[in-house]
């Protein structure tokens, strides 16, 4: 936003920018049909910047600063690494590949149906449309999900493409601005983008969480300050990357990366944890939600400047504006669909031997290649001013990928379910299977702590009999689960009935099974999301178990 902005605007704009956010998801609930709820927050921010007369002016540096660096480490700190391993080569295909692939050809094409748009101009509006958001397509496959195995190509792909996309789009403008561009000069400046850049990520975050780890030694844990410091940990990596001349994008997602694996290490509190997830999961909501509100609040004014401009070039003006939104998405689907073919037919899809996908399988993938908020906050960083002058097709780009994420949003909409349909049903994921296991190998190790905890010398208090008959309990509870005939929900109203002398043996147990699931993780035998919600339960259960004694 403009400095000369009194404090008071700035303020009042963020307020109802925030209240914007919450309004579109009540109305998204309340519609009688299934609407993407980025699209009802595009349409609310249209309809806000027509009633309240804000006329927001957003500062590209301080706008990628602000809503970048968190949604990018939060991606990199919640991506399935088990399945980025697996299907690290489909995924690379898809991130890298397919990334320089539509860079190429959308750029070329752009330039070709827009010649007043430079042509560095258009391939920084190619880069910033390659990157995919999980996040919308997820709002649309809520009831039509597809195969896991597709479903964790398609989140990595989201992960590594948000970066190579981004840093493309930075190459792309600084071509621009100079005036020039040098494919050796570019490959050193990418090899070190990437490598210091990387090495910034995870140097903050364990050098955050080592620093956290010593002060709770000595002080104890703060759950608020852990949260915290969570919170600024993006912006820190981000900023520290760019001092050195790095990529801020890859440190933010290099230090969510790291983060996962710091959080297997189980230090920190059950409480921090739990609190810690909802913190995110609002910062998520919210981050998201305010983009696609304030690109419908800019778009009205920039569609019409740009309609405009087109109307005296060629007489067609926003009819023309319309056909472009159109080819540009249509050739990103065609991109995505002859990109993912090419790359079957040269190498196999699966490691094992099998029948290649289909052509309904193709199609799924490329309308899944929904644009969302890394796209609109990438274009919206465009600079405002060139050599003194307005920047050459700013507004055009805007409105050209603001148009490209709701059409793209609306098409998988429509498209997705239909292919979905009756595309199953699936074998049962080996997720499954590999949560029994974990559950049994927590069980028994949540045995061997209440019978070690109970035979302590030091534990074993003048009743030993009460102690013996706590433990056999609990014993017999974990065993029961064992054999399926008792579930975790069921535990929780069984501690509470507990005498005080089975908190100790119950606290025993559940850190055991925490420790288990932590293990099996860093082992890669659980995935990051399923560590998480077995962890999530024992956190809920210990927390419960603490705040009732």
């Amino acid at each position: 936003m403009p400095s000369e902005a009194p404090v008071e605007h700035v303020v009042v704009a963020s307020l109802l920018l925030m209240l914007a956010v919450v309004v579109s998801g009540w109305l998204a609930r309340a519609l009688p049909v299934d609407v993407p709820l980025p699209l009802v927050q595009i349409a609310t921010g249209a309809v806000m910047a027509s009633g309240s007369g804000l006329g927001l002016q957003l500062d590209p540096q301080v706008f990628f600063l602000l809503f970048l660096p968190p949604l990018l480490f939060l991606d990199g700190w919640r991506i399935p690494k088990d399945g980025l391993v697996r299907d690290f080569r489909e995924i690379a295909d898809l991130a890298f590949g397919l990334v320089v692939f539509s860079v190429l050809g959308l750029g070329f094409l752009v330039h070709w149906m827009i010649p007043a748009m430079p042509l560095p101009v258009a391939f920084a509006l190619a880069a910033v449309l390659s990157p995919t958001d999980p996040v919308a397509v997820g709002a649309i496959l809520r009831k039509a999900p597809v195969p896991p195995r597709l479903l964790h190509v398609l989140e990595g792909e989201s992960l590594l493409n948000d970066a190579s996309g981004l840093v493309c789009m930075r190459f792309a403008v600084a071509a621009m601005v100079t005036g020039g561009f040098s494919l050796l000069s570019a490959s050193g400046t990418f090899l070190w983008l990437v490598v210091a850049g990387v090495a910034a990520g995870v140097a903050t975050t364990f050098a955050v969480t080592r620093a956290q780890g010593l002060i709770a030694v000595r002080l104890g844990e703060d759950p608020g300050s852990k949260i915290l410091m969570s919170l600024l940990m993006p912006f820190g990596a981000y900023l520290l990357a760019e001092a050195i001349g790095a990529s801020g994008i890859l440190a933010a997602v290099a230090a969510g990366v790291a983060m996962a694996y710091v959080e297997q290490s189980g230090r920190a509190l059950p409480g921090t944890r739990m609190r810690r997830i909802a913190v995110w999961d609002m910062v998520q909501f919210g981050l998201n939600g305010a983009m696609f509100v304030l690109i419908g609040e800019q778009l009205p004014t920039i569609a019409r400047n740009t309609a405009a401009a087109m109307d005296g070039v060629h007489g067609w003006g926003a009819a023309l504006l319309v056909v472009h939104i159109v080819v540009i998405t249509l050739a990103l689907v065609l991109l995505r669909f002859v990109w993912v073919w090419v790359s079957l037919r040269v190498r196999p899809f699966r490691r094992n031997p099998g029948p290649m996908p289909g052509v309904r399988t193709l199609l799924i993938v490329s309308f899944a290649g929904v644009r969302g908020s890394i796209t609109l906050a990438g274009i919206l960083t465009l600079p405002l001013e060139l050599n003194g002058g307005p920047f050459p097709a700013r507004d055009q780009a805007i409105t050209l990928a603001a148009g490209v994420v709701i059409l793209s949003i609306a098409a998988a909409g429509i498209a997705l379910p239909w292919l979905l349909k009756d595309f199953g049903p699936f074998h049962e994921d080996d997720a499954e299977r590999f949560e029994r296991r974990a559950r049994k190998a927590a069980a028994l190790a949540a045995i061997d702590s209440i019978e070690k905890v109970s035979h302590d010398e030091h534990s074993v208090s003048a009743k030993t009999v009460t102690w013996m008959e706590a433990a056999a309990r609990l014993s017999d509870l974990y065993r029961a689960r064992i054999d399926g005939m008792a579930k975790t929900g069921d535990e929780a109203e069984e501690v509470r009935r507990t005498l005080a002398i089975d908190r100790d043996l119950r606290l025993a147990a559940l850190r055991a099974e925490r420790a288990t699931y932590y293990r099996l993780g860093r082992e890669r035998k659980l995935s990051d999301a399923l560590v998480r919600r077995l962890v999530s339960e024992v956190d809920q259960a210990e927390t419960r178990l603490t705040q009732s004694f």
